[in-house]
């Protein structure tokens, strides 16, 4: 396992962009959290519309219930731009996310369309090297016509 110094690295853009593709992957497919665990930091802090989360064990409690709220999601990436920092970068995401819910005793499932604004900031792992999720801010939520609401 690697050791890393302060002097690690600086963080591309690519290498974010790589992991904002992965994290939404993951979630479509909703991913075991062995998974994911990975692309978040040990502190990651996410403020999502419902919740706010510290550390990786909110986090497991939080994606174990929506993983059994919405299905057949689909994330599209409309944008990441990073800006490196001393410590990572600072990262602008815009996402489509679609996803079906289903509130029971409804007869019929209903479709959520939205663009998701976040901020997020991305750091070097210190046991990896691997860029991780440190903080995960949902700015936003601009839905389309006719979307479901959350």
């Amino acid at each position: 396992m690697p050791t890393l110094t302060t002097d690690a690295a600086p963080l591309a853009a690519a290498e974010v962009k790589e992991l904002a593709a992965t994290w939404y992957k993951k979630l479509d497919v909703h991913a075991p959290l062995v998974d994911l665990l990975p692309l978040v930091d040990e502190d990651a802090e996410m403020k999502f519309p419902e919740a706010t989360l510290r550390g990786k064990a909110e986090f497991e409690g939080w994606y174990e219930r929506v993983i059994r709220v919405f299905f057949d999601e689909v994330h599209t990436l409309k944008s990441v731009d990073a800006t490196p920092t001393k410590t990572g970068a600072d990262v602008k995401v815009v996402v489509h996310w679609e996803a079906s819910v289903w509130n029971p005793p409804a007869a019929k499932s209903q479709r959520i369309k939205l663009d998701a604004y976040q901020t997020w900031k991305v750091r070097r792992s210190p046991i990896t090297g691997e860029p991780v999720i440190a903080t995960y801010i949902v700015d936003e939520l601009k839905y389309d016509a006719g979307s479901a609401k959350l």
